[in-house]
């Protein structure tokens, strides 16, 4: 079966159907997931910028693709979305979101020489969130990582909204 994407690729297909069909809850994880990390504790583009950075990160393209359109959507300007994989030294960035990025990285990098989140990164963060907030920068990145498997095993088709984005 050939299914058109929004690139008008032909014949893409996931690994694997629809988790939903197996495990209804996950709908409500999901759920539950989105409405903790959109509390708006902080802002909706953060999230955004956070959870595309973690898609770079671990190489999905699902995820990539998912929240630079979600990005487009709020507004967010090409040059801010673009330069997410290089934020260091891109001037687009405040210091509360290039310290969640450098936070999110952290998180997923593997740090050989010492802890992935040393207390000096912890303090940098905490200066720019309340205990609210932090814990939904937390969160947010949690969300990500919770769907990391599912994006790179199950390969959902990328620009396909949730419930059409498999086989």
């Amino acid at each position: 079966m050939s299914v058109p994407t929004t690139s008008g690729q032909d014949g893409l297909r996931s690994r694997l159907p629809d988790p939903a069909q197996f495990f209804p809850e996950v709908a409500t994880i999901a759920g539950a997931m989105a409405k903790a990390t959109l509390n708006g504790s902080i802002p909706r583009t953060t999230v955004g910028l956070v959870q595309l950075r973690a898609g770079q990160i671990v190489g999905s393209t699902y995820h990539a693709v998912r929240q630079t359109g979600g990005l487009r959507e709020a507004g967010e300007t090409e040059e801010r979305i673009t330069a997410v994989a290089s934020w260091r030294d891109a001037p687009y960035f405040t210091d509360a979101e290039r310290v969640a990025l450098e936070l999110v990285e952290a998180v997923l990098t593997p740090n050989p020489l010492g802890e992935r989140v040393p207390d000096e990164l912890y303090a940098r963060v905490s200066a720019h969130y309340d205990d609210m907030a932090l814990w939904t920068l937390t969160l947010a990145i949690g969300q990500i990582c919770f769907f990391v498997p599912v994006a790179l095993i199950a390969r959902p088709i990328p620009g396909r909204p949730p419930g059409k984005n498999y086989r």
